[in-house]
């Protein structure tokens, strides 16, 4: 299954007591749709998932679905270090119409490859949509090894892979070993570019949530031959990735969407939000990007 080539890791928004919004949710997944993603990931990294209560999580599943309408691809994170929590949950979410879940890799517990095998074939066996491997080795502390990615995309229903190891030595392993309908994403913004010259998919973002429209042109770029331009661009964009994970992501995407009047909330504890200086330092990054790439942010 193609899920498309620019997905955006979601913030989960907030209101003003630090509830989950459902009407900033609304907001913002048609921002995203407007702008050029293709596919949203609800409940993931960059949505706080570990300070999300599960009713949480598939409420708002459930009202991403139903404003989505079809529109975007909806996949979303079902992924834990508890292997029989993760097949459970993963049940209750396939049913709700998302088009695909994924799966962080089990932290703090340290599998071994034979661990991370038997917990992705559990979860795959147990749904009957499509699952995306998460590999974040510096969040997990292990590595899902290119060997285990292989043996996992002989599953019918394991289809892609986000891969965040910053390893692409490793990727270029997966692709090469993997059939072409199975699919690896970026999971680091400023490696789009160079994984999409060694045969990658495309990304799963979250720069995207402010600069869709100018990663999408770099990709389409690099897609028509036209690579100078696309280097061009990813170059422009490179300094303002960094500055949005220069602090915990993802207080800084959601302090600048809270500036460009998209209202996503503040972060929930351990996250806490940018300094002043934290916070002038993401805005000159950002009009710089502006200036730079004559960015046009939702229009």
């Amino acid at each position: 299954m193609d899920f498309g080539r620019l997905l955006t890791a979601m913030v989960t928004p907030f209101d003003e007591n630090g509830k989950v919004s459902l009407e900033r949710t609304t907001d913002l997944v048609e921002h995203l749709i407007r702008t050029g993603s293709d596919g949203v990931v609800v409940a993931g990294t960059t949505g706080e998932s570990p300070t999300l209560s599960l009713e949480e999580k598939l409420a708002l599943f459930e009202h991403v679905v139903q404003v989505v309408d079809g529109r975007i691809k909806v996949i979303v994170g079902t992924g834990g270090n508890n292997t029989q929590a993760s097949v459970t949950f993963s049940k209750e979410a396939s049913k709700l119409g998302v088009d695909a879940i994924m799966a962080v890799a089990p932290y703090y517990n340290k599998p071994n490859q034979a661990g991370l095998y038997a917990h992705y074939k559990a979860i795959a066996e147990n749904v009957d949509v499509p699952l995306i491997v998460y590999n974040i080795p510096s969040r997990s502390k292990v590595n899902i090894a290119a060997e285990t990615i292989i043996r996992l995309s002989q599953i019918d229903n394991i289809v892609a892979v986000k891969e965040a190891s910053g390893n692409l030595d490793q990727m270029a392993a997966i692709i090469s070993g993997t059939n072409d309908d199975f699919h690896l994403y970026s999971g680091d913004d400023g490696l789009t570019l160079p994984i999409l010259a060694i045969g990658g998919h495309g990304v799963i973002s979250v720069s995207s949530h402010i600069i869709a429209p100018e990663m999408k042109q770099m990709m389409n770029d690099f897609s028509d031959g036209r690579v100078a331009e696309a280097a061009l661009q990813h170059r422009r964009m490179l300094p303002f990735m960094r500055e949005l994970f220069a602090t915990p992501s993802p207080a800084p995407v959601k302090a600048l969407l809270n500036d460009l009047g998209i209202p996503v909330g503040s972060v929930r504890l351990p996250m806490v939000e940018l300094s002043e200086e934290e916070h002038a330092s993401l805005l000159g990054a950002y009009q710089a990007c502006k200036k730079n790439s004559d960015l046009r942010i939702g229009k």
